[in-house]
């Protein structure tokens, strides 16, 4: 067995269309294939003797295409014209639709106002949705019959074609006048025209639908493209004593690299030489820069800030922990289930029956000796009846009506399986940095020792850090506000803090370690006062080589934290506390915002970990974080959250994206999209309870296709109002 080989596949409409592909590849003698349909991606494993070529070949047998090894860009480009593809035929058939509906139902329906040639207009308008507009559905059910299946597409496409070719056909044939309206009446001669419309706002409807989808599946592989992002694209490696720059792809485990002041580490590796401070904020939620130095384990895709690092690579390509994020991400998107795949489901046995028995209706009315026009009249009843806009919109409409009020309320519900899982969340799994606090640090606490004031403390010390890009520094410097007098001299010290000369006197900030080092010493009240901060991160400030004061920075606690966390607690949630910040740290916000819970001193992949211990355990869980390190555990939970501000890999990975400037949205979201999923359901219902129902009648001929169309468009416009109930939402309501 070789390595896996990735496919994108393209032309896929559904969840089936992914199986009937997974399927087909996994007929295939050793062939293992995993087929996602949310990101376009299949993975498969085959023997050494099958060529990718010969993969392609077989996904293509099934109707479908694919390339190989595709990246995350391409990836991305391809959905992005699918989506495009979709928004051109949805704005032709709805533009079209709207004039066509009011001539044609008018004109049907009130023959006094009839013109000459109103039918041929009629056809002129629906031309383009029934032929352009309509054509992804035609082509969808074209491969899938070729195939020997059917699906949604099938009966889609028979219906508009149906509904459109019998009116053409009773136009030209004078119109037939011979269907009963509920069996009180025949209808007008050319009333059949109708069905024109009845094809506009089927297509109109569905594609909506379609176009909705395209463009929250298109977010599914936004989490590669920012993994992919984060990813150093060269690397500097060390080879007989010389300085190469090499793509990354072709650094190798042992080979030593070089890593400057704003690079990216191409790789996992082990510090040899060298000191700087790495921001690993956007791999592992750290909210200060971790200090680095010889025998240290530095993290691909995280950015040295200052010094100059030497380092052995132990783990590239895709065993860094920056690409194996990726695959627990992708892995997690796989088994995503959503309420979508109900009505593939259920049209997969739908679609045939209703074909057999329009078959069947129509050689029950020939048997009977009736006339021919009767027995198509409700055989083409029976396919427009059947016609399942009002399951398709049933998701959709709920779908985007929700997400509106969602966007009212600062809540981007990006797709139906967020509803889904919402249902029976019981556990909240909230990060620290960024979701929890404010993600930015500011100074909590100063002290003077000896006859300085606090206030020169800040002064000097801000003077020699306004030269830093720390973020310490950067906190220290908004505290002294724009009393800060000039440096000279300055120098970073990476890893311990940085010197400089203020007013002709040295002034020396940074760690107690530091200040042993540089000769000062460090009188047991400084000692005493740093032990007495954490877990705030303590800093002294020494002048001419005396310590004269220490100040205090940390992580703000967000004002709305605690009373988001007591609204869960109301609603029934259990929380936990999980970061990769020290145990300290975590236990301090924990306590603050009244959570009970705590893991801390955990690594992505380890995030991701513990929220599949939690799911094992038999809890349903949501997480909520905002950094890219939080990617894999929010696509792993059973809803995943995101704050709008942080990392774009966060928003991309989960299904709910918190856009307001308030963590309360949090429970907020998640009682709208439970409102939101209970809408779904009922519309569900009412969609396939209709069309049980009502398949008989038009088989018995008492509706004929002018009534069929508009008991079916009745049932979309009862889908649409209750999903319309939404836009009343409150929360708490």
């Amino acid at each position: 067995m070789t390595a896996p080989v990735e496919l994108a596949v393209t032309g896929m409409t559904c969840a089936a269309c992914a199986t009937r592909v997974q399927r087909k590849l996994n007929r295939v003698d050793g062939v293992h294939a995993s087929v996602n349909y949310a990101t376009g991606r299949a993975v498969v494993h085959a023997p050494a003797d099958t060529t990718p070529e010969d993969l392609v070949g077989h996904v293509r047998a099934a109707g479908y295409d694919a390339t190989v090894r595709p990246d995350a860009e391409a990836l991305r480009a391809e959905h992005t014209r699918v989506v495009l593809d979709l928004r051109r035929r949805l704005v032709v058939a709805a533009v079209l639709a709207v004039p066509l509906g009011n001539l044609s139902i008018t004109l049907a329906l009130v023959p006094g106002l009839r013109f000459t040639g109103w039918e041929a207009l009629c056809v002129l308008l629906a031309v383009p949705v029934v032929g352009y507009s309509a054509l992804p559905f035609h082509r969808a059910a074209a491969r899938t019959l070729r195939h020997g299946g059917t699906g949604m597409d099938t009966l889609v496409s028979l219906g508009v074609l149906a509904s459109a070719g019998w009116a053409v056909w009773s136009m030209l044939s004078g119109g037939t006048g011979s269907g009963y309206w509920l069996g009180f009446g025949h209808t007008d001669a050319g009333a059949d025209a109708v069905y024109l419309d009845v094809a506009a706002g089927v297509t109109t409807f569905l594609l909506a639908g379609r176009y909705f989808e395209a463009r929250s599946r298109r977010g599914a592989v936004g989490l590669l493209t920012a993994l992919a992002g984060l990813a150093a694209k060269d690397a500097v490696v060390v080879r007989d004593g010389v300085e190469v720059r090499v793509p990354a792809a072709e650094l190798r485990v042992g080979e030593v690299f070089v890593v400057r002041p704003g690079q990216a580490l191409p790789a996992d590796g082990t510090v040899v030489d060298g000191a700087a401070a790495v921001d690993t904020a956007a791999v592992t939620g750290e909210s200060v820069p971790a200090d680095t130095g010889p025998g240290d384990r530095v993290i691909g895709g995280t950015v040295a800030l200052s010094g100059r690092l030497l380092v052995r690579a132990d783990a590239v390509g895709a065993g860094t922990q920056l690409a194996q994020m990726g695959v627990l991400a992708e892995q997690a998107a796989e088994r995503k289930a959503s309420v979508q795949r109900l009505v593939d489901r259920v049209c997969s046995v739908f679609v045939p029956v209703v074909l057999v028995v329009a078959a069947a209706t129509l050689l029950g009315w020939l048997l009977t000796g009736d006339e021919p026009a009767r027995a198509v009249t409700a055989a083409v009843a029976v396919l427009i009846i059947a016609c399942p806009c009002a399951l398709g919109l049933a998701t959709p409409t709920a779908l985007m009506v929700g997400v509106a009020r969602g966007a009212a309320l600062g809540v981007l519900i990006k797709g139906p399986q967020a509803l889904e899982a919402s249902r029976a969340v019981d556990v909240v799994v909230l990060d620290k940095t960024g979701t929890l606090t404010t993600g930015r640090m500011a100074l909590t606490g100063t002290v003077a020792f000896g006859p300085a004031s606090e206030a020169e403390v800040v002064r000097w010390a801000a003077a020699v850090e306004s030269a830093s890009e720390h973020p310490v520094a950067a906190a220290v410097v908004a505290a002294a506000g724009d009393d800060v007098p000039p440096v000279e001299g300055f120098a970073a010290l990476p890893g311990a803090g940085a010197r400089g000369r203020v007013g002709g006197v040295a002034v020396l900030v940074g760690s107690a370690r530091l200040m042993v080092d540089s000769g000062v010493a460090v009188p047991p009240v400084a000692s005493a006062w740093l032990a007495g901060v954490a877990p705030a991160t303590g800093v002294l400030v020494a002048r001419d080589g005396v310590v004269v004061g220490a100040l205090a920075v940390r992580d703000e606690v967000r004002p709305d934290a605690e009373e988001a966390v007591r609204l869960l607690h109301r609603m029934g949630l259990s929380t936990v506390l999980l970061t990769g910040d020290t145990e300290a740290v975590a236990r301090a916000v924990a306590d603050r915002v009244g959570i009970h819970d705590v893991v801390a001193g955990v690594r992505p992949a380890e995030k991701a970990a513990e929220v599949r211990r939690l799911r094992a355990l038999g809890a349903r869980v949501a997480m909520v974080g905002d950094g890219v390190n939080d990617g894999p555990a929010l696509a792993t939970a059973d809803l995943g959250m995101a704050i709008a501000r942080g990392a774009d890999l966060a928003a991309q990975a989960a299904d709910v994206v918190i856009v307001r400037d308030d963590l309360r949205a949090v429970p907020d979201a998640i009682a709208l999209a439970n409102r939101t999923l209970g809408v779904i359901r009922g519309n569900l219902l009412w969609a396939a309870g209709y069309n049980v129902a009502a398949i008989p009648l038009a088989a018995a001929g008492l509706l004929n296709p002018l009534i069929a169309g508009a008991a079916m468009s009745l049932s979309s416009v009862l889908v649409v109002a209750n999903s319309l109930r939404l836009r009343d939402y409150r929360p708490g309501g």
